[in-house]
């Protein structure tokens, strides 16, 4: 299975609102296989959605398990045509993603969300997820509707941080 290249910021695909998936064949099965070997291909990765690879379709891949923390998770997700039901809270905290590579920033969101979704045999599920694995959830369904975390942020220039990048000459955060 290929490894997908993903887009990086300011790539125009990164904005556009992602097609609902209508037919769960093969061919989407194919890019949710896909999906899940490009997460697995960055150390700590904990999610990607179809976007970020130049599919405008609505598919998700999350696994909360790769976080560096131990946190309560499902393990790993896929999720067509995810959409947030409710959700509860609001937490700060830090984000990171794979189109903005060289940044991360303070990102408030709920603490708990109710997601519904179509997962690739075409089955409905219905899951409540609470603080990491969430707050992924969260971030990947804003991918669908092109929306980056930088644009959850309140301030630019205090809540936006560059990587440490442990090259000599270059500062970190």
């Amino acid at each position: 299975m290929p490894i997908l290249n993903v887009l990086t910021y300011p790539a125009e695909d990164l904005r556009r609102i992602s097609e609902p998936v209508k037919e769960f064949d093969a061919r989407l099965d194919q890019l949710a296989s896909n999906l899940v070997e490009t997460v697995l291909q960055f150390r700590g990765c904990v999610g990607i959605a179809a976007p970020q690879t130049g599919h405008a379709t609505r598919l998700i891949v999350i696994d909360a398990s790769r976080y560096r923390k131990p946190v309560p998770n499902r393990g790993l997700l896929v999720l067509a045509n995810p959409e947030i039901l409710a959700s509860t809270g609001s937490a700060v905290s830090r984000e990171g993603c794979l189109s903005l590579p060289d940044y991360t920033a303070n990102v408030a969101r709920a603490t708990a969300v109710t997601v519904r979704g179509v997962d690739r045999r075409g089955e409905q599920i219905e899951l409540t997820s609470e603080g990491f694995e969430a707050v992924v959830l969260q971030h990947e369904i804003d991918h669908l509707d092109g929306v980056l975390f930088i644009d959850r942020v309140s301030s630019l220039k205090r809540d936006v941080f560059r990587r440490k990048t442990g090259k000599p000459g270059k500062k970190g955060a």
